[in-house]
């Protein structure tokens, strides 16, 4: 066999075990798809999911342990990315583009509404939309809204939002209020007054009947809960 046969018989197989070795696209995009299946199986609504082609031009060595990932600063909302790596013993890491769209229901009001306002069920209707393309934040249960004060006015129509209602003001300002304080292998209550308004689960300031100042949560009585 001569020289040139020799070289070209070593190319074709050089060439085979390469192709053998090289990693089944296919193969990243279902990791990302069940990855993605798994991590969005919590969301409130129909979940799409797309994930985009692996450019074909893209030689990979062969792995066997693929581990999809959420980019650090990224999370699993509307259009995105999500990383693969290998954990191999020829590591790499590549991101593919994706998209997942969450159908589902939200609040919106059903009419003007004013800041101070207490929302009741007759102030928020609902629509239907892909959540991924709303403001964050935004409400889908009317568990979150009923209760809840405004914290600033808003048109008909338009969606609400976590920062835009804030529990109501369960404490005023020097109102006298008990004070429970616990610790470890005790608890004791006591009187004072808070230094300003607050809402359940706040923390506030009281002047005790001795004068010292702390600070606790506030619960519904309405109490100040002080742990030491």
């Amino acid at each position: 066999m001569s020289l040139r046969s020799i070289a070209f018989t070593l190319l074709l197989m050089s060439s085979s075990v390469f192709a053998a070795a090289r990693q089944d696209a296919a193969a990243i995009q279902k990791a990302v798809e069940d990855f993605l299946r798994s991590e969005s199986a919590g969301l409130p609504g129909r979940v799409e999911l797309q994930v985009s082609a692996i450019d074909p031009r893209l030689l990979l060595p062969d792995c066997a342990q693929l581990q999809p990932f959420t980019p650090a600063g990224s999370r699993l909302w509307g259009r995105t990315s999500v990383g693969v790596r290998c954990l191999g013993a020829t590591p790499w890491t590549i991101y593919l583009p994706v998209q997942i769209q969450v159908t589902g229901s939200y609040l919106v009001a059903a009419r003007t509404l004013i800041q101070g306002q207490t929302l009741g069920q007759d102030d928020f209707v609902f629509r239907v939309g892909d959540l991924t393309q709303l403001p964050q934040g935004v409400l889908v249960v009317p568990a979150q809204a009923i209760g809840k004060v405004m914290a600033n006015s808003i048109a008909s129509g338009e969606p609400l939002r976590q920062d835009m209602v804030r529990a109501p003001m369960i404490l005023q300002s020097n109102q006298p209020v008990k004070i429970i304080s616990r610790g470890q292998g005790f608890v004791v209550s006591g009187e004072g007054r808070a230094l300003s308004n607050a809402s359940d689960g706040q923390t506030v300031q009281v002047r005790t009947l001795a004068g010292q100042v702390i600070a606790g949560i506030v619960r519904p009585g309405p109490l100040v809960e002080v742990t030491f």
